[in-house]
């Protein structure tokens, strides 16, 4: 018995869905990234805002953790400016930063709790967005 493979239309719910997807990451990544990059700047600026904790681990002076948090929300905005175009590097790279930027909010738990659990639940639904996406939805899409 044959059988036929016969290409695959998307319904528009289904393209839809793709492009409400890629650009829902990309808002979410500029957010975060923004409040990343002010994040990084309080913690460069003014390091009294911070609690800090005696017997860390993963102990870095509070000015390098700003460094490390604005070099990586600068690197979140660019990516997100880039997933407005629907860009495939875009999206990797969004998923890498996004990884990068849930183990930085990962590691600085101990200065700011609240606001870094906040963060990596938005940076895993970033990732979320950018994974369950397929390429030929979006790529359908543009033409």
């Amino acid at each position: 018995m044959a059988s036929t493979v016969t290409p695959r239309r998307h319904a528009p719910r289904t393209m839809a869905a793709a492009a409400g997807l890629t650009v829902f990451a990309a808002v979410m990544l500029m957010i975060a990234g923004v409040l990343d990059i002010f994040r990084g700047i309080m913690a460069i600026a003014n390091d009294n805002v911070f609690v800090t904790t005696p017997n860390y681990v993963f102990k870095f002076d509070l000015t390098s953790w700003g460094w490390i948090h604005l070099a990586l929300g600068v690197g979140g905005v660019i990516v997100s400016l880039g997933l407005f175009t629907a860009a495939t590097w875009a999206r990797v790279g969004g998923v890498a930063i996004a990884s990068l930027l849930i183990i930085a909010n990962f590691l600085s738990v101990p200065y700011y709790p609240m606001w870094s659990l906040t963060l990596i639940a938005m940076y895993g639904f970033i990732i979320w967005g950018l994974c369950v996406v397929r390429r030929d939805d979006v790529t359908d899409q543009r033409m």
